[in-house]
């Protein structure tokens, strides 16, 4: 017989386990994500250095593959010309020319420059999406998917608060 609180703890067991494998799948390690890439990145600092220098979203975002809630970032409705880069590290990531309005509530554009980016395969969620990472410090951006515009046909959608966007004028001070 199914009663309220049998209900209630297999909800709970279902939330647990799900919660179980978001952690096991997606673990944020600097030791996981070099290895699930087989890269070791030019940049690494453990967790205590990073806080140092992000703030908690950032850190969040960029060390814990945190994503920010949509429509929260200025960068979503920023078109003017200039380099995103990488809010971690400055490594220049992508070109204000690529940038689109894909509608969701978060930058997106559709090309990244030229081996600023690299990928690992995300299974969080019960879903598989392709994860976007920093190429020097392997901070995560984002995800791409296959539903962007010509030339690519690719959406790397980005968290804006894991880029920080310099406008043409201007030269980054890293």
């Amino acid at each position: 017989m199914l009663t309220r609180r049998n209900f209630g703890l297999a909800t709970a067991g279902l939330v647990a386990a799900a919660a179980g494998y978001r952690s096991v799948s997606s673990d944020a390690s600097e030791e996981t994500m070099a290895t699930s890439t087989d890269t070791a990145f030019e940049i690494t600092k453990t967790p205590e250095e990073w806080r140092k220098i992000l703030t908690p979203e950032q850190f969040y975002v960029l060390r814990e593959h945190g994503t920010e809630r949509a429509g929260s970032s200025p960068l979503d409705k920023n078109y003017a010309d200039g380099t995103y880069e990488c809010a971690g590290c400055a490594l220049p990531l992508f070109s204000s020319e690529t940038k689109f309005n894909s509608g969701t509530g978060w930058p997106s554009f559709y090309q990244p420059l030229d081996g600023a980016t690299g990928t690992t395969t995300d299974r969080s969620f019960f879903m598989t999406r392709t994860e976007v990472h920093c190429r020097r410090c392997g901070g995560h951006l984002g995800h791409v998917f296959k539903d962007g515009p010509p030339p690519t046909g690719l959406r790397y959608c980005m968290n804006g608060v894991a880029l920080k966007f310099v406008p043409k004028a201007e030269k980054s001070t890293g």
